[in-house]
């Protein structure tokens, strides 16, 4: 299925999706692939295409990396203290993310080649330019299709751990992240609000 979207309704609407993720719907390979081959479409440090993408969907392999999301979520959520507003409602959303995380159908985790620990910002940077566009075109493409996605990271605090549940070579390869993909419930997302767009530009100088 695919959803009548502008490109500025899909880059306005593609929103980081918790609580409205069908649980209950299992992810065709086929839309999967359709979504990876985007995903390489996009620009890559040095035209290296040194991506990787994990595509966990076993369940007992997910159950074991949820355990591992909670351990750190939890934790994370208890040490900001009482939030109010938006801060809350996202506390809310991730709390439930935590409590299902081993019921969303798909686990997505990008992966870069090498090591970047102790490296020249410069390294890291490219690093992360060969990964998150083509990350972000994933969850484009996947929301283009009627699944939702969110950005996560906390079982990056176990990283090796995540690396044996799924065979990747730890000591040759770099996890940046954990993307639940599931169909979602309804399509209607909205944009997100914002801060004024003169408060993060800066034109010619700071």
């Amino acid at each position: 299925m695919k959803l009548d979207l502008t490109p500025d309704e899909l880059l306005s609407t593609t929103r980081a999706v918790r609580k409205r993720l069908d649980l209950t719907k299992p992810v065709e390979r086929e839309v999967l692939e359709e979504c990876l081959q985007l995903a390489q479409q996009a620009p890559t440090a040095s035209y290296a295409q040194n991506w990787h993408f994990v595509v966990v969907t076993d369940a007992e392999k997910r159950a074991a990396i949820g355990e591992i999301w909670r351990d750190v979520a939890y934790p994370y959520l208890e040490r900001g203290g009482p939030r109010e507003g938006q801060g809350a409602r996202i506390e809310d959303a991730v709390v439930h993310l935590a409590e299902h995380i081993h019921e969303v159908p798909v686990h997505v985790i990008p992966c870069v080649l090498g090591r970047y620990e102790g490296k020249p910002n410069a390294l890291v940077s490219s690093m992360f330019a060969s990964i998150i566009p083509a990350a972000w075109s994933f969850m484009l493409a996947a929301r283009s299709r009627g699944l939702g996605t969110v950005w996560t990271s906390f079982h990056l605090m176990h990283e090796r751990e995540v690396a044996e549940i799924v065979g990747i070579p730890y000591e040759e390869v770099t996890q940046v992240g954990l993307i639940p993909v599931a169909y979602t419930i309804g399509t209607d997302f909205k944009p997100g609000k914002r801060k004024p767009l003169d408060s993060m530009v800066h034109w010619d100088s700071w």
